[in-house]
């Protein structure tokens, strides 16, 4: 039974160095702590892994060498490892089963003093990099009737997890994890605004992706922008100017909820990522779905005031294939999860340009370095706010596993030292890219872009061309033969 005791409280966050970085000029760069880390040979051995190895010179020097502005990092809160996985004699690696919301995973702490996290923010606040927590609020490390009792079951059962009205042993699983928290419950809902604010105060983080958010906005008439959880963070004095970015979806009823989430915050769009996967992968009749994708997806988000960097716009993420994966596998190989190749999605979307896995043509190798590099430009050059893998820009693999939130070890760790030339290529090419949107205001805009008259001339704010340099029509751009290009003005 894991067991804490509160020997020191680390005071109030003194640091004022915090970048205030605007949406418009934010590039988030999604990483793990252990495995970004974990075998960088610059950085000393008792380090790897932790936060005083992100907090070090050399992924300091690196971060800043890539031009990124914020760095989101996956769970940072004490988890659990469930006993399925322990029997496999694997762990639970990203750490999307939440046990302690106030303190940050002992794996991460070199010194296991809580201060090394606060030391890690610092650093990167002086190199100008926000850091944004991933944080799994939406249920615990407990599972369902069969978990372990660790903390909330035992305390209060009854109060911190939806349970089946008719018959309250069992729980309401809108997660796939086993329990949903309560955040119904005014007392539920006071620890996890206790536990932001605690971040934000106390270990100084600029901003927050809230996994599975849809869940957060449950009332029991189902997802509400209104909702309890949604109304008290809007009223917290200490959420000025803290980002809040949501994943607008859980598996329960009318879970998905991209677009819906109230102004001020930003949304992983998943409608993003698929049309450009299949834009690049070859799919007929997808420019007028592309079109409003790269100019910040205002079908979906323009509303109530919101902006276009309400769009979190990402290719790959954590969950899913690597971008070199994404353009060298067909099918997922998630056999090392030891779940016979079941788990993991199917939908990927992904094409391995004529052979499946590693190759030595020269010709699909080409072809690969050239795929990855028109998605990457895609989505740095696109409307909303871009988000960058960590490792993608070096061409990391996970050899085809798209689930790899179970392997902590070299199949998830990044190799900084076997990157290849291809990949040294590849990392040149990135940071052009991002300095390139960095410099030229124009790619952020703050406002929606509609094609309509900005001018007595009738000059529009963008305006879609034809190769032959004529504007496009929504017919044109669905042909087999259509092509895009776009000029703002």
């Amino acid at each position: 039974m894991p067991k804490c005791v509160v020997t020191d409280r680390t005071g109030v966050w003194a640091n004022d160095n915090r970048p205030g970085t605007a949406w418009t000029k934010t590039v988030i760069y999604e990483l793990h702590i252990r495995g970004f880390t974990k075998r960088h040979p610059e950085v000393p051995a008792g380090l790897r892994g932790t936060c005083a190895a992100l907090g070090s010179a050399p992924m300091i020097d690196y971060l800043k060498s890539l031009g990124i502005s914020a760095v989101e990092l996956l769970p940072v809160h004490a988890s659990f490892d469930d006993a399925l996985l322990l029997d496999k004699g694997l762990h639970n690696y990203w750490g999307y089963n939440t046990i302690g919301f106030f303190t940050p995973d002992s794996r991460f702490l070199s010194t296991g003093q809580i201060a090394e996290f606060r030391t890690m923010v610092c650093r990167l606040h002086d190199a100008d990099i926000e850091v944004i927590l991933d944080v799994v609020y939406n249920h615990t490390g407990e599972g369902n009737q069969l978990g372990p009792t660790l903390s909330f079951r035992g305390i209060d059962n009854l109060s911190y997890y939806r349970l089946l009205p008719d018959n309250p042993r069992y729980y309401i699983d809108e997660t796939g994890t086993g329990n949903t928290f309560n955040l119904s419950h005014p007392r539920v809902l006071q620890l996890v605004l206790d536990s932001l604010r605690y971040w934000v105060e106390e270990m100084g983080v600029d901003g927050f992706r809230f996994d599975l958010a849809s869940t957060l906005g449950r009332e029991p008439s189902g997802f509400d922008p209104g909702s309890g959880f949604f109304d008290a963070l809007r009223c917290a004095p200490w959420i000025r100017n803290i980002k809040l970015i949501a994943e607008p979806w859980d598996i329960g009823p009318g879970g998905y909820q991209l677009g819906n989430f109230p102004p001020g915050w930003a949304e992983w769009s998943d409608q993003y990522r698929d049309t450009i996967r299949k834009y690049w992968r070859g799919e007929e009749g997808m420019l007028p779905v592309v079109a409003p994708r790269i100019s910040g997806s205002a079908d979906i988000f323009d509303r109530q005031g919101r902006r276009p960097w309400s769009s979190i716009n990402f290719v790959t993420a954590h969950d899913g294939f690597t971008l070199h994966d994404l353009v060298s596998y067909n099918e997922k190989h998630n056999l090392a999860n030891h779940e016979d190749n079941r788990d993991g999605t199917t939908e990927n979307f992904s094409w391995n340009c004529g052979e499946e896995g590693p190759s030595s043509n020269p010709a699909i190798i080409a072809l690969r370095e050239k795929t990855k590099r028109n998605m990457l430009a895609t989505l740095l050059l696109s409307q909303g706010t871009p988000m960058l893998l960590a490792g993608d820009e070096i061409g990391r693999t996970q050899n085809g596993n798209n689930n790899a939130y179970c392997q902590d070890n070299e199949l998830s760790w990044h190799d900084w030292e076997g990157v290849t030339e291809e990949g040294k290529a590849l990392l040149a090419f990135t940071r052009r890219a991002i300095a390139l949107r960095r410099q030229h205001p124009v790619l952020a805009s703050p406002r929606f872009l509609h094609g309509n008259a900005q001018s007595a001339e009738g000059a529009k704010d963008i305006l879609w061309l034809a190769p032959q340099g004529n504007e496009q029509t929504t017919r044109t751009m669905a042909g087999p033969n259509g092509a895009l290009y776009w000029r703002r003005l």
